[in-house]
């Protein structure tokens, strides 16, 4: 991985469809701080423990045969609605703490959609974009594994 030079005050989105954390470099380009601003965490079961009932069935119009219809997949519906949350949540973050550098960090799904939900003012802040998952990293390692050269 490549060492990111993150600015003082630029903010860090890491995140995945469970949890994300939005941090500040307290520090500076060559000794990075990373301090915790905010940290959001979704309770998100299984599909099948969303789900109460089998997928239904229908019949075709011409015949007598029947067809499955899918199962709604829960579980990714709430990912989706997560990512949705999370984009909101880092908008409102850049308005009031005026952010002018961001970078994010998320696995490639996620960031999918949080680039389809992020607002334009923050996408014109994006000075990175990274498909990692390390939501379950101590924020030290995050910073080292960020910024290590």
């Amino acid at each position: 991985m490549t060492a990111l030079r993150i600015p003082h005050d630029a903010y860090i989105l890491v995140g995945d469809g469970r949890k994300a954390l939005f941090l500040r470099n307290d520090g500076d380009e060559q000794f990075p701080n990373f301090k915790v601003e905010r940290v959001f965490t979704d309770e998100n079961p299984a599909a099948r423990e969303q789900a109460s009932d089998k997928p239904g069935r229908t019949f075709q119009s011409a015949d007598q045969r029947r067809s499955a219809v899918q199962q709604t997949d829960f579980h990714e519906l709430e990912e989706a609605r997560f990512a949705r949350q999370v984009a909101d949540a880092f908008a409102g973050l850049v308005r009031t703490k005026r952010a002018k550098a961001l970078v994010v960090v998320a696995p490639p799904r996620t960031l999918k959609e949080l680039r389809s939900e992020f607002h334009a003012e923050v996408k014109d802040r994006i000075i990175a974009e990274l498909d990692k998952d390390l939501t379950k990293h101590p924020v030290y390692e995050i910073e080292r594994l960020l910024t290590a050269k």
